[in-house]
């Protein structure tokens, strides 16, 4: 396998007595897509401005094709860099704002309003070059700010909460859309985002980070399938989670036995059940709970309840089968939904 086109080597960013980015090593190869996830203040968007040259290491390095960047600023990286608030520059129409890059670089004129003329093509807006910025909707700024980024054609494009102020629908669709167009491109793409489903639609590999570590990496199957930690899973929204202890394929838990897969190490650890596992049936049948709420959301609804014992837990059924709230029923686990996470401290 060849060199990947951006390594990260025990990158490390201090501010003041706190570290934003612990000793963080990652790669990213020519024409991936890797979508960097966590909450507010876990790294991500300073490991991004890291690679821009927009913010100094206090340790470690940064490579690009091989070659340390050390001293080298960031309008001479290659690099492109999309910002969550688009940041397009008022006076200029659409054509102006796209055509900057280019034009810093001294593309002549013809070759770059061509560019323009495709770009604005690849992201929806044919024929738009004329229009003020300030007549454009929320998608439509988020799709010139893409066009601008690309039309220097960066070697590596980095996309910082680019959805982020658009609605949920825009987002979901818009989404969709750029990974099509970085697939058709062949864009190296490094984004980061506190949205696991906006990551994982648009990532071949995603990277989640905490405090300034990788917590965890992998495909986006691999991540939501097999999360790594305690804290990983509940990031992801899983929350049926509690403590256990395996024995000869099952596990003693405060919900009662649960089975886990065969193979599963012996001893204590954290189990979590994803709600499609929570199967719901008779009072009589398994764990009794009580049902304290349902949502509703899209083509399924998440069924709250409340056990006889143990924690709280979350199921998943179709909208027909929703049991009503305050009633009773049973619950049974299925073992292919559940998942051994290492105890606390380990």
């Amino acid at each position: 396998m060849g060199e990947p086109l951006l390594r990260l080597e025990a990158a490390t960013v201090r501010f003041g007595g706190r570290t934003a980015l612990d000793a963080v090593d990652l790669e990213v190869a020519e024409h991936e897509i890797v979508c960097v996830l966590g909450p507010s203040g876990g790294g991500k968007s300073t490991a991004l401005r890291a690679v821009a040259g927009l913010q100094p290491l206090d340790g470690g390095r940064v490579l690009l094709d091989g070659a340390d960047q050390a001293g080298v600023p960031a309008h001479r990286r290659g690099v492109g860099l999309m910002f969550q608030d688009h940041q397009l520059f008022p006076q200029r129409d659409v054509g102006g704002n796209v055509a900057f890059g280019p034009r810093m670089h001294k593309v002549p004129r013809e070759r770059r309003e061509r560019a323009v003329a495709e770009l604005l093509d690849l992201v929806g807006l044919p024929g738009a070059q004329r229009r003020a910025v300030a007549t454009l909707s929320g998608g439509e700024q988020q799709r010139v700010a893409l066009a601008r980024a690309l039309a220097p054609e960066p070697r590596l494009l980095m996309l910082d909460e680019p959805l982020g102020q658009l609605d949920r629908s825009l987002r979901e669709r818009l989404v969709v859309e750029l990974r099509r167009l970085f697939g058709q491109l062949g864009t190296t793409v490094l984004a980061v985002t506190h949205d696991q489903g906006e990551a994982f639609a648009l990532a071949d590999r995603v990277v989640v980070m905490r405090d300034g570590r990788v917590a965890q990496t992998g495909t986006p199957l691999e991540v939501w399938q097999r999360p790594a930690s305690e804290f990983v899973a509940r990031f992801l929204g899983f929350d049926n989670i509690t403590g256990a202890t395996v024995s000869a394929g099952t596990a003693a838990t405060d919900w009662g036995t649960v089975g886990v897969a065969d193979g599963t190490p012996d001893g204590p650890c954290l189990l979590l059940v994803r709600p499609t596992g929570v199967l719901l049936g008779p009072p009589g049948d398994g764990l009794r709970c009580e049902v304290t709420g349902r949502t509703f959301r899209g083509g399924h609804v998440a069924v709250l309840l409340r056990p006889e014992r143990g924690p709280a837990l979350e199921a998943e059924c179709g909208l027909r089968d929703a049991p009503a709230e305050g009633s009773s029923v049973g619950v049974t686990f299925a073992p292919q939904d559940v998942v051994v996470l290492p105890a606390p401290g380990r």
